[in-house]
């Protein structure tokens, strides 16, 4: 898993190093500019071949000396560069004050305080180094105005796009402006939250510069670091994940329950296809034997359409404790069109009250039933999955998201990550708040992001259904004996995956079926 940090942990790991005496701050200001120059002439070779037009706009802390460095690189190498600075150059944090002389000292010119009247040729890239990691107030008018200039333009924001709280991915912007999206974005030794959670980045490219703090890092790393519980990007490696799926326990003498027992609920007839999406999922991903639970009236339905999945009548709550009686099931799954009626709650309450407390997950009816019912509410126990969408989490907890959904006037801003945190510790169990930037949280404050944006970027999982085989995926990975945060981790990241293997186009029926070649490509 890749750690991310937050602006103060980035911070605190540079004071570091400084102190420790291995560098200096204008060493780290130079090692950063030169990142910012290698992943522009990286991602552009075509501007290495030939002198380009670029425009800095630096701010008034080390990010503007970021962009003072950058500017004086591209300069050094025959580019026409013209810098705009926000703020008064005397005002300057010392490192970024030397680098500014620095710029006057080679001949740079075009050091203004306010936006330009007009510009006479627009330039080939704009470099964003007004805010970055630092920025804890509002950004102004006068700031967007700067910005706005040049919104049109092939840009390249330093640490990240100008008005970013890099805690929370929100923007702390004026109401109603738009700030352009940088083509690039450059971070330094790791990627932070907010590259991750808030706005959706599909076409963004986030490049991480290696500054030269690994020593420190890894001293760090363990100590006070790891205590402010650093949170990480989901990713499976490959003799990892196929051990813990296909391998981990398929030893000689196993049989079918050797690999759990899944039981989905489904709803009534004519309501039937969301649970069996879920039940195809936890097949597929490994779970030995699963069992659909629906009520008689649905039964000829389900059987017309299952083959290796089980069927099993379930009509109320008194039925599926009864089916509990058998210890072999032990990850249930309800919630996907079950139904928000006395048979639903029935359900719910039998799920959580179980005598021998089976895994389970609550995904769709399950958790608006949950949302009505404080009493179930207050039975959730560690053996829990929550699931929500957006709309499923105000409902759920609709105090944790007015905080959420509060403008955003300073940082650190209250984020996706503190919202599922905060949720799973009041429930008592995991909490997989989904989206582009599902966020999995555990009791105990441990949190992890499964990120579809970038190179994982696929918005064609935004289909019916598809959240319904993620309830699955989890429920199967249950019943294998993943514990809940492992298994909402790697369905999630699995999940993305077969979407990004069958690409657009794809229907939730597709999502399960791409499981065995993903798995697969981690042989090559």
């Amino acid at each position: 898993m890749t750690e991310l940090l937050t602006a103060a942990q980035m911070r605190a790991i540079e004071q570091a190093a400084i102190d420790s005496g291995e560098t200096t701050g204008l060493e780290l200001m130079e090692r950063a500019g030169a990142g910012v120059v290698e992943a522009i002439l990286q991602e552009w070779p075509d501007m290495a071949k030939t002198p380009q037009k670029a425009v800095v706009l630096c701010g008034p802390g080390n990010n503007g000396g970021d962009g003072f460095v950058v500017a004086r690189l591209l300069k050094a190498r025959g580019w026409e560069v013209e810098v705009f600075l926000y703020g008064d150059m005397e005002k300057l944090p010392p490192d970024a004050k030397v680098n500014a002389e620095r710029w006057l000292e080679v001949g740079g010119v075009g050091v203004f305080s306010e936006a330009p009247d007009s510009i006479e040729r627009f330039p080939d890239i704009c470099i964003d180094a007004v805010f970055g990691a630092g920025l804890s107030r509002f950004v102004t008018e006068d700031v967007a105005k700067i910005l706005k200039c040049f919104s049109q333009q092939l840009m390249v924001s330093i640490d990240c796009e100008t008005g970013m709280d890099l805690d929370s991915g929100r923007f702390l912007t004026v109401a109603g402006f738009a700030f352009s999206e940088a083509a690039i974005v450059v971070s330094f030794h790791r990627a932070k939250l907010g590259h991750f959670i808030g706005k959706p980045s599909y076409d963004q490219i986030l490049k991480v510069v290696d500054i030269g703090l690994q020593q420190v890092w890894r001293a760090l790393n363990g100590g006070v670091l790891r205590r402010n519980e650093i949170v990480g990007i989901v990713q499976c490696k490959r003799g990892k994940l196929r051990a813990g799926l296909f391998r981990g326990r398929y030893e000689a003498e196993t049989h079918k329950y050797t690999h759990g027992h899944a039981l989905i609920l489904s709803g009534p007839a004519s309501r039937t296809g969301a649970a069996r999406l879920a039940a195809r999922g936890a097949l597929r991903i490994g779970a030995g034997v699963v069992s659909l639970g629906c009520p008689q009236e649905a039964a000829a339905e389900c059987a017309a359409q299952l083959t290796a999945i089980m069927l099993a009548p379930i009509e109320d709550g008194a039925a599926l404790k009864a089916v509990l009686q058998d210890t072999r099931i032990n990850a249930l799954c309800l919630g996907p069109a079950m139904g928000v009626d006395d048979r639903g709650r029935g359900l719910l309450e039998a799920a959580v009250c179980a005598e021998h407390a089976p895994y389970v997950v609550l995904d769709a009816d399950g958790l608006t039933l949950l949302a009505q019912s404080p009493d179930l509410f207050g039975m959730l126990h560690e053996k829990c999955v929550l699931t929500p969408h957006a709309g499923e989490f105000k409902r759920l907890f609709p105090d944790i998201m007015a905080k959420l959904e509060a403008p955003a006037v300073s940082g650190p801003a209250y984020s996706k990550v503190d919202a599922t945190r905060e949720a799973a510790a009041r429930a008592g169990c995991v909490v997989l708040f989904k989206g582009a930037d599902t966020v999995i949280a555990s009791p105990d404050g441990r949190a992890a992001i499964n990120s579809a944006h970038y190179e994982r970027a696929a918005p064609w999982l935004a289909t019916a259904g598809s959240g319904d085989v993620l309830a699955g995926f989890i429920t199967g990975l249950l019943a294998r004996g993943f514990a809940p945060m492992q298994a909402a981790e790697a369905a999630a990241w699995v999940h993305v995956e077969c979407a990004l293997k069958f690409g657009p186009g794809l229907i939730a029926e597709d999502i399960p079926e791409q499981l065995p070649a993903v798995v697969r490509a981690f042989e090559l």
